[in-house]
């Protein structure tokens, strides 16, 4: 199944989707939202896809064109995100550009960090900043959304929990970074709101790029009509989905809804570039000594997707205007 949400209220209002991105119709007399649908995925779950398989078929006489313009994230709030860092080569090349080494540790141990999600946004909402100073900057990543996931779950049972998959632009605000992580207290002011995918998917519309653990698809991530980067998800992934809810679970249950992230995608060597500037730029200093590219800028437009073998898009693109903001009451 293909699902949305249409903006309405703070937590929208429950959308299917085709698979082809251009039919959707209502699914709220079966749950008025997403987080209603998983809270009862048992009996919620066999209904919805009833009705997306007529969808599909395009036999409901309710059914309207699809506009990604109309939509909020498919899970406009979340009780828990945890945003982990599972492409430990591309935290490889960022220490090494500043000069540090990388510890063992980082190839046995997942980083995951929490983060906010009391608010996400739609994919064509802007990110937001109030100085270009802050180093604005994208994260292309693929996320899972899980059902209730017991505590101290084995990696083995892990994969049973995964409900959902989408992608995200988790943004960064890269200069004020450092300052916060000296603290050792974690981030807070550098990480803004996450926009995500028009459309999440259950596994099985991925066919065999799915494998229950890893995607294996390119992310691309195309700035002002230039290409950034299409490294494959399902490549150099150190810690696969499962191992990262098992780390998650580690001390305490999940709860339906709980959204686990990648972290920026990245395949060893960049070959086929990169999913965030942050990375475009450790290799400019490792290969002339300082960076080149600079972080993005108010009017800039970034574009993140993920095509199936056939070229189609599989959850519909973010398309996000970079945008300064004031407050009213500063």
């Amino acid at each position: 199944m293909k699902i949305a949400s249409y903006r309405a209220g703070r937590d929208g209002t429950l959308m299917l989707v085709n698979r082809n991105l251009t039919q959707c119709c209502s699914a709220a007399d079966i749950a008025p939202t997403l987080q209603a649908a998983l809270d009862n995925w048992a009996e919620s779950e066999p209904q919805l896809r009833s009705r997306y398989d007529a969808l599909c078929r395009g036999e409901l006489s309710n059914a309207e064109s699809f506009d990604p313009a109309r939509c909020a994230a498919p899970l406009p709030r979340a009780y828990h995100w945890a945003d982990g860092s599972a492409y430990v080569t591309h935290v490889e090349l960022v220490r090494k550009a500043r000069g540090a080494e990388l510890p063992a540790s980082f190839w046995e141990d997942p980083l995951v960090y929490m983060g906010a999600s009391d608010a996400f946004i739609g994919a064509m909402d802007p990110v937001t900043a109030e100085s270009e100073d802050w180093g604005i900057d994208f994260e292309a990543e693929v996320v899972v959304i899980t059902d209730d996931v017991p505590a101290g779950v084995s990696v083995a049972n892990a994969r049973n929990h995964i409900r959902l998959l989408g992608l995200v632009n988790d943004v960064s605000l890269r200069n004020l970074i450092p300052a916060e992580l000296g603290k050792q207290f974690g981030f807070y002011q550098s990480k803004p709101w996450t926009a995500f995918t028009p459309v999440l998917v259950t596994p099985d519309e991925l066919g065999e790029a799915w494998d229950g653990a890893r995607l294996h698809l390119p992310l691309r991530a195309t700035l002002n009509d230039t290409l950034i980067g299409a490294p494959n998800a399902g490549q150099d992934m150190t810690f696969d989905f499962p191992t990262l809810i098992a780390h998650c679970a580690k001390s305490r249950s999940l709860m339906t809804g709980t959204v686990i992230g990648s972290g920026t995608v990245s395949n060893v060597g960049s070959k086929d570039g990169s999913c965030c500037l942050a990375e475009v730029r450790c290799l400019e200093t490792l290969r002339d000594g300082k960076p080149s590219t600079p972080f993005m800028a108010f009017g800039d437009r970034i574009h993140i997707e993920m095509l199936d073998a056939e070229g189609k898009s599989i959850f519909g693109a973010i398309d996000q205007v970079v945008e300064q903001y004031s407050s009213s009451e500063a």
